[in-house]
């Protein structure tokens, strides 16, 4: 669309055209995209809305600001949530005719990219896929891995996420440097090849002091990787703990060190555990059951 604004009229007009000229009948909106599809709505009246719901921060719904969002709602014909947190807030404070929950889905694309290389030894790397953001909690996980690294020196640390290079990265890297860490903890950025950084890992790690349902996680699961996450969001739905993998409280450095030294120390379990976490990801998390939930709402059953 070449939007430059949130009120592009040209953009905009560009939109509608292409809507018009498909024939197209349904928007799936994503996140704040639900203004711009308000106002095709505007104008194509018989346009339906469908809007996908992620809000990160669903452990602090109170906080979350309501204008425009509930005003606007009214148009909308589906409120997709993709937890049971959101679903909830949904239904009690919007105004849409119908509300459906839908976890996320993980699959990874045909193009295997194969361009990030992680440092540290092979089969010794426990990887984050996180955003550089507040809510991932960044400082808990060095705070443990530091723990972690008085045992098993020889382990690294790969931080893998887009780096906003604000005062929260900034703290991070600050860190880092203060402890000491730089040759065994390293930032690598946003990267587009998933899919090949998670099998150069051993584990995979989520120190989150609020989620929804992470897709990380789920990509940990299609990568057979053992894990340790903090019990926020549906973590706690997707990992079982002792099962596939380990569940600790968030905000506690301790019992996260004490999860990734107990899979550093048991090979074989981290194995059973990765296996049994990709059975219930496929299972229950795989694309094929997600579409099985999402052709209905598209055809409106």
């Amino acid at each position: 669309m070449g939007k430059k604004s949130s009120l592009d009229v040209k953009a905009l007009q560009n939109l509608v055209r292409y809507i018009k000229s498909n024939e197209i009948n349904t928007i799936h909106a994503h996140a704040t995209s639900y203004f711009t599809a308000f106002l095709v709505k505007l104008r194509l009246p018989k346009i339906n809305i469908i809007w996908h719901d992620h809000y990160g921060n669903s452990e602090n719904l109170r906080a979350r600001k309501k204008f425009p969002l509930k005003l606007i709602s009214r148009t909308f014909r589906t409120v997709i949530s993709v937890n049971n947190n959101l679903h909830q807030w949904a239904q009690q404070n919007l105004k849409a005719k119908h509300y459906k929950y839908l976890a996320n889905f993980a699959a990874f694309g045909p193009e295997n990219l194969k361009t990030t290389h992680l440092h540290g030894l092979s089969e010794k790397r426990i990887v984050c896929l996180a955003n550089l953001r507040p809510q991932k909690d960044h400082i808990n996980l060095l705070k443990a891995f530091k723990i972690v690294q008085e045992q098993h020196p020889d382990w690294s640390l790969h931080l893998v996420g887009f780096d906003f290079k604000d005062a929260y990265a900034n703290a991070i890297k600050s860190y880092i440097k203060r402890q000491n860490l730089n040759t065994h903890v390293f930032l690598y950025g946003s990267c587009a090849d998933t899919q090949h950084i998670l099998e150069q890992a051993t584990m995979g790690v989520l120190s989150s002091n609020s989620e929804g349902l992470p897709l990380a996680l789920l990509e940990y699961g299609l990568s057979k990787l053992p894990v340790v996450v903090t019990d926020v969001g549906e973590c706690g739905m997707v990992v079982c703990n002792l099962e596939s993998g380990r569940v600790v409280p968030p905000k506690n450095e301790n019992k996260m060190a004490e999860g990734i030294i107990f899979l550093i120390e048991n090979d074989k379990q981290r194995k059973v555990l990765g296996e049994n976490l990709y059975n219930n990801t496929v299972l229950n998390y795989g694309k094929n059951a997600y579409l099985i939930q999402l052709i209905p709402i598209y055809n409106f059953e």
